[in-house]
């Protein structure tokens, strides 16, 4: 047992090929030793696994300090020598679970229970693997867990344009900065979530590499839609964003279809998230040609016993 009272936890092995855990994960900080052992597998199926691409290609070129001061965590899970699954975790976010199963899921839950350092507060991953492993943390720990998120992720099939709108789209520039901070602030509102970067920050990556995309009418930008980086050839389109003034015009629908026009005429794949809940961008997602992917779920772990809204 731990000096608080908890499971005992060890720290997470830098050396080669990580630590061997339970149920054969392999853990540890160096996203060289991630890739190489790792890398394949997420490239396999680049669209179900976006996040975890653009987020490791950020960190190779951006620095591991990029989304926070504690370091990030890697992780493998290898069958007879393949990998089925994989962790990345960059504090202060949760840690987020790729592909595997739920024993897998179960598994890991337990490892990162019993290591060394803080303890995660929550988990992202495949519906199935969440429930799993915010069971097994409830269980190992005595903590709470509670659902906070659930997302379903989309892949651009035919692109349907939507019924022509006034305006026109454009590349945001450093003149949209103030714009472009503040939409970035009341998107993060409206998620209930941080956007990975702060404001300020999060316009300067987006700027640098030409992906944040407006819509603009009678001469002042009204909505956005921004893509990250092509990464094994997809593109996720994200922070879709009209002011709560200008909604139900068809400016979000505009510049969707405008980006994600030219996310496939460079010759990648669009994908994008959308909250399960929210029913007006899932409906309009899908009628400009994104189909479900797949379904994923967030949990939070807090003091107390019990398991939540499992």
């Amino acid at each position: 047992m731990g000096s608080d009272g908890g499971p005992e936890r060890r720290a997470v092995d830098d050396g080669p090929n990580g630590r061997q855990e339970e149920g054969g994960w392999r853990l540890t900080g160096s996203l060289e030793e991630f890739l190489t052992a790792g890398g394949a597998y997420l490239r396999s199926r680049p669209a179900l696994h976006t996040v975890a691409l653009t987020v490791s290609d950020a960190l190779g070129r951006r620095g591991l300090d990029l989304y926070g001061d504690e370091p990030p965590r890697f992780g493998w899970r290898a069958v007879s020598g393949e990998v089925s699954a994989v962790l990345l975790w960059t504090p202060p976010h949760v840690p987020m679970v790729v592909g595997g199963d739920e024993a897998a899921a179960r598994g890991l839950a337990r490892v990162l229970a019993e290591g060394e350092g803080p303890a995660p507060g929550g988990v992202g991953a495949p519906v199935e693997q969440a429930r799993a492993f915010a069971g097994e943390w409830a269980r190992t720990t005595g903590q709470a867990t509670r659902r906070t998120f659930r997302k379903r992720l989309y892949r651009l099939g035919g692109l349907h344009r939507p019924a022509l709108q006034p305006g026109r789209a454009r590349s945001a520039g450093e003149a949209d900065r103030a714009t472009l901070e503040r939409w970035h602030d009341g998107f993060a509102a409206d998620v209930g979530a941080t956007v990975g970067l702060g404001a300020a920050a999060w316009v300067d990556a987006g700027l640098a590499r030409g992906g944040i995309r407006l819509w603009e009418d009678g001469g002042r930008p009204v909505a956005m839609a921004v893509a990250t980086l092509p990464v094994a050839g997809s593109v996720r389109v994200t922070t879709v964003y009209t002011p709560p003034a200008l909604r139900g015009r068809g400016y979000a629908g505009a510049v969707t279809a405008d980006l994600s026009a030219r996310v496939t005429a460079g010759g990648d794949e669009a994908v994008l998230f959308t909250d399960v809940a929210n029913p007006t961008s899932n409906g309009l997602y899908r009628r400009l040609g994104y189909e479900p992917l797949a379904e994923f779920e967030e949990y939070a772990f807090g003091a107390g016993r019990g398991e939540g809204s499992l």
